[in-house]
């Protein structure tokens, strides 16, 4: 059957993929949540959930740079990638060679579709759309509005989710007014910290880790504002981990 990803392109797969390697993390846990754990057969290094998953799969390399030759001997069936996360010029060589399907998130809308799109690729329907109804249930009521905010997602240079992002999406069903109004990922310099003044300003635990040590040096820069430190995976992924993020949004 052909199918069409996030970018228009279309792969033929002549049979349900049995040889899959996810080159994104929340991807990678939506496939095993699906049913497919038996189907990987390559992941990344930073595909941590779940945690076993690095021990009894083949490593492909990273989000960014891959081991081509070890793609290679592991002959996949279907490649699964993001636009976001993965580097264009390695994604365009392993799809000369392979069939790869690539998502283009910036919003539960699309993450959904996502899901949903998957499970017909790997004739996972029922579960997908059981997991689709779950996590459409579990946002079915909207978070209190919280305040501004601005979340940083880097430390050294400081980086910051604006507009255009996934995480600006999860920002506003968790309540938040992100007032970063960039696109993508702009660099913020203390100073422009202080001009947006925000309620909150919200650390992420990835992709760089910050930690309890980070609050104190945050509150003195910025002593008007709630210093918040949270669990990244749940503003970023965007496959079945969803599934845990509303409830974590309304306890913030």
């Amino acid at each position: 059957m052909n199918f069409t990803d996030h970018l228009s392109r279309t792969i033929f797969l002549p049979k349900p993929p049995e040889r899959i390697i996810s080159l994104v993390p929340s991807q990678t846990e939506l496939l095993v949540d699906l049913g497919l754990e038996d189907r990987i057969v390559g992941v990344t290094k930073f595909c941590v959930h779940p945690s076993h998953l690095r021990k009894s799969k083949t490593i492909v390399g990273g989000t960014k740079n891959y081991r081509f030759d070890v793609i290679e001997q592991l002959q996949p069936d279907l490649i699964i990638g993001n636009k976001e996360e993965n580097d264009q010029a390695g994604i365009e060589k392993l799809a000369s060679k392979n069939p790869v399907w690539m998502s283009d998130i910036f919003d539960l809308r699309d993450s959904l579709r996502m899901i949903s799109e998957l499970g017909k690729i790997t004739m996972t329907e029922s579960r997908a759309s059981e997991l689709v109804t779950k996590i459409e249930s579990s946002f079915a009521k909207a978070a209190p509005f919280k305040g501004t905010c601005v979340y940083l997602i880097w430390e050294n240079p400081k980086m910051a989710a604006g507009k255009h992002t996934f995480i600006d999406a999860m920002l506003a069903l968790a309540g938040f007014e992100n007032v970063v109004l960039s696109e993508r990922y702009p660099v913020m310099s203390e100073d422009k910290l202080l001009e947006l003044s925000p309620d909150f300003l919200i650390l992420s635990s990835e992709p760089f880790p910050f930690m309890e040590k980070h609050l104190e040096t945050y509150q003195k820069l910025l002593p008007n504002s709630k210093i918040l430190l949270v669990d990244g995976e749940l503003f970023s992924w965007y496959g079945s981990r969803l599934l845990y993020a509303s409830d974590y949004f309304k306890r913030l």
